[in-house]
This record gives C-alpha cells, sequence and structure tokens, in this order.
C-alpha cells in the first residue's frame, strides 16, 4: 500500500544510496529527514591504494578478501588509470576470492572474476575465522578496506601466519554540511522521528559520535520510542553493543529494510477511542476513524501525553513539560486549541475547568 508509512517520519543517514533509500520509504508514505552521518572519499590518487597495487602485483596474493562493491569497483577503475588493469586482474584472478557479502560478488564478477566462498552473516569475523580454518600459514592476503583500517582482523590473520596487504581504496569523511546531521539528532533526541535507518556500522558510529552531550539522550530515545532500522547485523553492531534493540531483515538489501519498517512501524502505534472515535497515533499524524489527520510537533506532543492515560485529566502544567523548552501555559492552550482543529473532531478534548485537559472516553 502507497500509504503504510503515511504519517511515520523516518531519518536517513546514508550518503551514496541515500535518494534509492528516501524514495522507497516516500513511496509508501513516509516524510523522511535527509541526514548523511558520513561520505565517501575516493582515494584513486592515493600513494597508499598505489602502493598496495604494486605490493599485489609484486607479491601475487593467494587470497582475495573483497569487502565491498564499491571498493573493488573503485580499485580496478584506480588501476586501470594507472595502466595496471590487466595485471591486476590477472593476478586476483588466481586467488581464492571471498567476498564479504552480495554487494562486493557482484563486482568481482562484473571484472570477471570469480569468487569462491561468502559469509552467511556478511562480517569480517566470519570471513576470518573461515580463513583460518582453511589454513594462511605462508600465504598472502589482499585485503580490500571498506572504509577504515580492520587491525582486530588483520592481527587475527597475522597471528595465524599470513602476510597481508591492506588497500584502501576509499575513506570516511564527516559530512560536508553537518547541520541536517546535527538538526536529526535534536528530532532523535526529542523524539521528533519515528526511525532513523542505518545503512554502515561507521555510520551509526558517526552519529552517536557527533550527539557529543547529547549522546545518552539518543541512545535512551533509541531504546524506546525511535526504531533503529539496520540494513544488517554488521551495521547493527555498535548499536547493539550499546543496549539500542534494532530491527535489521535477515538480507542486506534496502528493499528488505524499508519492508522490515513497514512490518515494525504500524504495530508500534498506540490506538484509543475516544468520544465516539478511534484515534491510532503515528509520528506527525493521526488516524481518526481511518482518516489521517496531520499534526504540527506541539499538538501531536499534547494528544501523545493525553492517549497515554484516556479520561484522566492532565494539568497544564504536567501537559507543559511536553512542549519545547521556554513555553508557558498559552502556548498548552494555543497546542490543544491547534490539536482540536488539527483532529477536526472537538469533543474529543475535553477541558476540566480548573483542572485541565483529558481525552473524553464516555
Amino acid at each position: 500500500m502507497a500509504d503504510e508509512l503515511a504519517g511515520f517520519t523516518i531519518g536517513v543517514t546514508a550518503d551514496r544510496r541515500r535518494d534509492e533509500l528516501a524514495a522507497l520509504l516516500q513511496r509508501r508514505g513516509a516524510r523522511v529527514v535527509l541526514a548523511p552521518a558520513l561520505r565517501i572519499v575516493p582515494l584513486a590518487d592515493d600513494t597508499d591504494l598505489r602502493e598496495a597495487t604494486r605490493a599485489c602485483l609484486d607479491r601475487p596474493p593467494d587470497i582475495l578478501m573483497a569487502n565491498t562493491g564499491i571498493g573493488m569497483r573503485g580499485w580496478l577503475e584506480a588501476a586501470e588509470g594507472w595502466g595496471l588493469a590487466e595485471p591486476l586482474r590477472s593476478v586476483l584472478g588466481r586467488s581464492y576470492v571471498v567476498a564479504r557479502g552480495p554487494k562486493a560478488r557482484g563486482a568481482i564478477r562484473a571484472a570477471g572474476l570469480h569468487d569462491q566462498w561468502s559469509p552467511d552473516s556478511e562480517s569480517c569475523e566470519e570471513v576470518v575465522e573461515h580463513l583460518r580454518r582453511r589454513g594462511v600459514a605462508g600465504q598472502v592476503i589482499a585485503m580490500q578496506l571498506h572504509g577504515d583500517r580492520q587491525p582486530e582482523c588483520t592481527a587475527a590473520l597475522e597471528d595465524a601466519g599470513a602476510t597481508v596487504i591492506e588497500v584502501p581504496v576509499y575513506r570516511w569523511a564527516a559530512p560536508t554540511d553537518p547541520a541536517p546531521l546535527d538538526r536529526l539528532i535534536d528530532l532523535v533526541a526529542g523524539r521528533l522521528v519515528d526511525a532513523v535507518t542505518f545503512t554502515s556500522a561507521p555510520a551509526a558510529e558517526a552519529l552517536l559520535r557527533a550527539a557529543g552531550d547529547r549522546t545518552e539522550a539518543v541512545l535512551e530515545a533509541l531504546r524506546g520510542d525511535v526504531l533503529a532500522g539496520c540494513v544488517g547485523a554488521v551495521t547493527a553492531e555498535p548499536l547493539v553493543r550499546r543496549g539500542v534493540p534494532v530491527s535489521a531483515p535477515s538480507r542486506a538489501r534496502l528493499g528488505a529494510l524499508v519492508r522490515t519498517i513497514v512490518d515494525e512501524l504500524p504495530s508500534r502505534t498506540v490506538s484509543v477511542k475516544a468520544a465516539g472515535h478511534l484515534l491510532t497515533l503515528r509520528g506527525h499524524a493521526a488516524v481518526v476513524d481511518g482518516e489521517l489527520r496531520p499534526l504540527a510537533p506541539a499538538p501531536m506532543a499534547v494528544l501523545r501525553a493525553l492517549a497515554r492515560a484516556p479520561g484522566r485529566v492532565l494539568s497544564r502544567t504536567a501537559l507543559l513539560r511536553t512542549l519545547p523548552r521556554g513555553a508557558d501555559e498559552h502556548a498548552v492552550e494555543m497546542a490543544v486549541a491547534r490539536l482540536r482543529a488539527g483532529l477536526r473532531a472537538p469533543r474529543v478534548v475535553q477541558t476540566v475547568v480548573k483542572r485541565g485537559y483529558r481525552l473524553r472516553v464516555d
């Protein structure tokens, strides 16, 4: 359905495929906040990459660890520019090729190479364990890095007797404009988004790092009201390590991630009956008797507070605590008025003279 995510706001932290992911979510009715946590900086002219390529040509690797599709393509394109593409393909073609995931496998095959094994988990740790069991003593391993170095994986293979050539094809860098990420962090901490999507573990780490003194507030939100949607288990690891429950598909694909969110978010909604109407609360909207009613943040905050205790009277002071800092009791009255207008069901919110407001459940 086109409106499966209508009324929900979802943050997208991806950079390279942000437009594709945003389109998939918007097609299902979601409001999307684009906030790349990192950007990929190619290293086609990097001295380290050229030296790693030369090292592979001088001492052909017995094993190739292909970690990412973009990384393998970037490496071969750089080699093309240096006039080394064919020699590189020739030496890699004689290697035992491990593709960490389907994107790396696709890049390997597109280059005319053949992969021999892939891990079910798409994790470097499973690749290392497979190679250690297979035996790597005295062998040369070309490890195409994905972003930062992976010292634990390199050390484990070297401890098993291998020589590892690290191939740095790109690196992660902070976004050119940090303002969207800063805004998303505020939205998460304030529980003004319903979900945040992550397509890489470094992006999850980068968001938490950028949060600074808001990190604990962000983690608390992700542990409760804000869904953390990860493209796979590897991406989820930094969040899981910090006690954040995540939702991730069994196969690391953007489409599968979107389907996971479609299945998960609506099940987290709150529904109440008030004044003869059925209200279902979504992120920035209420569904009233089956019709979507978008609401501004302040009216929505008031509705959430009232819906947590249907029929119970909440004072202006209590409702004031749900509004942004600096608001006063007049702001509560304005929010209630806007809530009634937005719901188009004025009897739902009842004024109790000298006491406050409640949802009319009788």
